[in-house]
């Protein structure tokens, strides 16, 4: 993959707990945490849209009820 150049989710407030974003190649979305930025998850641009709209969606929300 190319070099990345990482984003800061808009969302994130200073400090930890931030979400970064980059495309380091078509069609390829990476994921990092603030808190350990060497674990980065990749995905597609689908895929993490349909989760997005599935958790915006409380789909996901059920997830977590019998814990």
């Amino acid at each position: 993959m190319s070099a990345r150049v990482w984003r800061k989710s808009s969302y994130s407030q200073q400090g930890a707990n931030c979400l970064y974003v980059a495309a380091p190649a078509p069609h390829t979305i990476a994921l990092r945490e603030s808190d350990d930025p060497d674990v980065i998850l990749t995905t597609t641009p689908a895929t993490l849209g349909t989760f997005i709209r599935a958790a915006k969606a409380g789909t996901l929300d059920r997830l977590t009820e019998n814990q």
